[in-house]
C-alpha cells in the first residue's frame, strides 16, 4: 500500500513539532518581509565533493534549478565509498583546500575535522539576514539531529555553534519478511527483543529460512546498529553528548560492563546466531542482499534500506516486506545517524557555498531529493502533502515516523571512539563463539579503560 494523501499520517507527531528545546545558538533574526537576494554571487563558481549515495542520486536533477536561482555554477566531484572518507579528509587538508561545500558524516569524524579547525561554523550565516531567506526554519529539524555537529559538545558553553545542516538521516528499525512471519509465526510480529531473539532463532532451526540477518562483520561501521540496539533497552537516562551512554560522564569512566549495554550486545550477538553461517563476513550491503532476497525473516538497520525493499525491478520482498520500531515492553527507542552538508574552514567562497547548503536542505528541496533515501531529517516532509510522502510506503513512514520521536545521536566524540567502536565489535563476535556475556564485557571494559588511558598520556 502506497501513501497518496499525506495529511494526518500521524497524528501523534503534531506532539514532536510542537516547538522544540532550543539548542544554545540565537535564533536568525530574519525579517519576515524582507525579499532575500539569491543572485548575490551570479557568475561564482563553487565545488561540491559529495559521496555516491542516494542523496546525491536525488540532487543531481535538480543541480541546474540551483543554478538557475542563484547564477553560482557548480562543479561537482562524487565519490563512491569507502574511498570518499580518504578523498574527503585530503581535500580538506589541500592547500588550496579542494571543496567549498561538502558531504559531512555527522558523528566522531565530523567532531576530529573541528578539532583539527577544517570545519567553518555556520552559526553567523544562520544569524545573518542577509545570507539565510526567511523561509528557512532550523528548528524544523529534530533537536537530537541538529546537536550531533554542535561543538564544542557542551550545551552549556556558550561558544558552542552549528558545524553542519542534516541532510539525511538513518533510525534503525525492524524490517520483517510478511510471508515468513506468516508462515512460521501465524503472522504475529514480536513485541520485545527477546520474543524477536527467540522467533529468529525457532526459524533458523526450521532449516527453511534464516531467523535473522545483522551486520556481523568486526568492524567500528557496525556501531550505529548496535547503539540503537542498546538504546532500545537504555530507559529514561539521558546520553549526552559528547560520552553518550558508552561513558558515565569522563573519558575515563566507561561503562561497557553496565548490564544494559551487556543486554544490547546479547541481543545482537544472539541475533547473528540465528543468521546465515558466514554472518560474520557481512556488512550491510551483504546482508541487504540477503534480506532483499527473501532469505531471512528479520534484519535491523538503517531506515534509509526501506525504499528500496519495494523496488519490483530489483527485490524480491517487494509489497512483502513489514517496518516497525524496535521491539520493546514499554517505549521503544533507537538510534540515529546522519549525513550532512559542511564547508571547509578555508574554503574559497564559503557565503556562496552556504547558499548551496541553504537550498539543498531547504523544505523545498529535502522533500524532494529525499525520495532516494527514505531519510528527510525535517518534521515538515513527513506532515505535509508532497513529492516524499506521495512516494513511500505507508507502514514504512508510520515506523520511521515514530522513530523519529524518540531516536537519540549514536555519535561517540572522542578521536579514538573507532577503536573502541571495533572492540565492542570483538566483544559481540566473542559472544556470538559462545563466551560468557558478563564475562566478555569485562574484558571488554579493561580493553576501554587502558585505550583510554593510552589516550590521555599521547601529546
Amino acid at each position: 500500500m502506497w501513501l497518496a494523501a499525506a495529511s494526518g499520517l500521524l497524528p501523534s507527531l503534531s506532539a514532536a513539532c510542537r516547538p522544540l528545546a532550543r539548542p544554545p545558538i540565537d535564533e536568525p533574526a530574519i525579517d519576515a518581509g524582507s525579499a532575500f537576494d539569491w543572485q548575490r554571487f551570479a557568475g561564482t563558481e563553487i565545488e561540491l565533493l559529495l559521496d555516491d549515495h542516494p542523496w546525491t542520486t536525488g540532487l543531481l536533477p535538480h543541480l541546474s534549478d540551483f543554478e538557475t536561482l542563484t547564477g553560482i555554477a557548480l562543479k561537482t566531484r562524487i565519490v563512491p565509498e569507502p574511498a570518499y572518507f580518504t578523498e574527503m579528509e585530503s581535500s580538506l587538508w589541500a592547500d588550496p583546500v579542494q571543496a567549498d561545500a561538502f558531504f559531512l558524516p555527522m558523528d566522531s569524524t565530523a567532531y576530529r575535522l573541528w578539532r583539527d579547525d577544517l570545519l567553518l561554523p555556520l552559526t553567523p550565516l544562520l544569524n545573518d539576514p542577509t545570507m539565510t531567506a526567511a523561509s528557512y526554519n532550523l528548528f524544523d529539524f529534530p533537536e537530537g539531529f541538529r546537536l550531533a555537529a554542535m561543538y564544542p559538545p557542551n550545551a552549556t558553553d556558550s561558544r558552542q555553534q552549528l558545524f553542519g545542516i542534516p541532510a539525511t538521516f538513518e533510525a534503525y528499525i525492524l524490517f520483517y519478511n510478511k510471508r515468513l512471519v506468516n508462515q512460521f509465526l501465524a503472522g504475529r510480529v514480536p513485541q520485545t527483543m527477546a520474543e524477536l531473539v527467540q522467533a529468529a532463532s525457532q526459524i533458523n532451526e526450521s532449516g527453511q529460512a534464516f531467523g535473522a540477518v545483522m551486520r556481523g562483520v568486526r568492524s567500528d561501521t557496525i556501531i550505529d546498529t548496535v547503539s540503537g540496539i542498546v538504546l532500545n533497552g537504555w530507559g529514561v537516562e539521558p546520553t549526552p553528548l559528547p560520552f553518550n551512554f558508552w561513558f558515565d560522564g569522563d573519558w575515563q569512566r566507561p561503562r561497557l560492563n553496565d548490564p544494559r549495554i551487556v543486554e544490547g550486545l546479547t541481543t545482537y550477538a544472539r541475533l547473528m546466531q540465528a543468521g546465515p553461517p558466514d554472518i560474520k563476513q557481512m556488512d550491510w550491503p551483504e546482508a541487504t542482499r540477503v534480506f532483499q532476497a527473501g532469505k531471512a525473516a528479520f534484519y535491523i538497520d538503517a531506515s534509509l534500506f526501506g525504499p528500496d525493499f519495494e523496488q519490483d525491478d530489483t527485490s524480491a520482498i517487494a509489497g512483502q516486506v513489514g517496518y516497525n520500531v524496535l521491539p520493546r515492553n514499554s517505549q521503544s527507542l533507537t538510534g540515529h545517524w546522519l549525513w550532512g552538508l559542511g564547508i571547509p574552514q578555508r574554503s574559497s567562497q564559503p557565503e556562496a557555498a552556504w547558499l548551496f547548503i541553504q537550498w539543498a536542505t531547504s523544505q523545498e528541496m529535502e522533500a524532494k531529493i529525499a525520495v532516494a533515501t527514505g531519510g528527510a531529517p525535517r518534521f515538515s516532509s513527513w506532515l505535509t502533502p508532497s513529492v516524499y510522502t506521495e512516494a513511500i510506503n505507508v507502514d514504512y513512514a508510520l515506523a520511521v515516523q515514530t522513530a523519529m520521536q524518540t531516536s537519540r545521536p549514536t555519535a561517540v566524540l572522542h578521536p579514538r571512539w573507532n577503536q573502541v567502536a571495533l572492540a565492542v565489535a570483538t566483544t559481540i563476535h566473542q559472544i556470538y563463539d559462545g563466551a560468557e556475556p558478563g564475562l566478555a564485557a569485562d574484558q571488554l571494559q579493561a580493553t576501554v579503560i587502558q585505550l583510554m588511558a593510552e589516550a590521555e598520556g599521547a601529546p
